[in-house]
């Protein structure tokens, strides 16, 4: 199987003041198209910051990342935009809904920008699929929590993304609503197809994916493979 992220001696540090914190320190790992997988760890142990490097939303300080067969290390911000237009979906723990948008506009921007036909029948589709197809008009605050996450799902496969990165997707919502949404979350990724890279604390939710990194103090402490194929 190919591989769709590729992860090499990957460091990333920040000064503050006189002192410099290691965030991350030799990060090595491999993600294969497809495949569902979950970085997790404790609070601090680098797990946010990892997910931005390999996204493109930052650059290393030492490493490399390849995404979709290209070094994004070595591009510049508006290459780097264009391949996460192209190929990157995103959900992240508070929605980042745009307030002044409605449900269907929200999901239909990516699909714009990218000069997409019928990107209002797409919207409509994908709302439907997160049992939004009521709501299309309603603003985020106009929304439960758990309806602007179905919001940001729909939003995150509009643009049919190769890879999906979601950062705590379940972090702000109570057990039940959280478990709605990773149900909706992995049903919509079995049927587009696409690779699915989660950071998480909940580990109820990491045992779901075939692939699991766990790290501590910015290291990898395991890296393992939970669902055979």
């Amino acid at each position: 199987m190919s591989k769709i992220l590729n992860v090499e001696h990957l460091g990333k540090t920040y000064t503050s003041g006189s002192k410099q914190l290691t965030v991350l320190d030799d990060i090595n790992f491999s993600v294969e198209t497809g495949e569902t997988f979950a970085i997790i760890g404790p609070s601090g142990s680098g797990k946010t910051t990892l997910l931005g490097l390999c996204a493109g939303l930052d650059y290393p300080d030492t490493g490399t990342v390849e995404l979709s067969g290209t070094d994004i290390s070595s591009l510049n911000e508006d290459e780097r935009a264009r391949l996460r237009n192209e190929n990157v979906g995103f959900i992240f723990q508070n929605f980042q809904l745009l307030p002044t948008l409605t449900a269907i506009e929200n999901v239909v921007v990516p699909l714009e920008l990218q000069g997409v036909n019928n990107p209002m029948k797409i919207g409509k589709e994908l709302l439907g699929k997160v049992g939004l197809g009521d709501r299309l008009h309603h603003y985020p605050s106009q929304l439960s929590g758990g309806e602007q996450q179905r919001v940001a799902l729909a939003r995150a496969f509009s643009n049919g993304p190769s890879i999906l990165f979601a950062d705590e997707p379940t972090g702000n919502l109570d057990q039940d609503t959280g478990d709605r949404i990773v149900q909706l979350l992995f049903e919509l990724n079995q049927e587009a197809g696409t690779t699915l890279v989660i950071v998480s604390h909940d580990l109820e939710l990491a045992q779901k994916c075939k692939h699991q990194l766990r790290l501590r103090g910015g290291k990898v402490v395991s890296n393992e493979i939970l669902i055979e194929s």
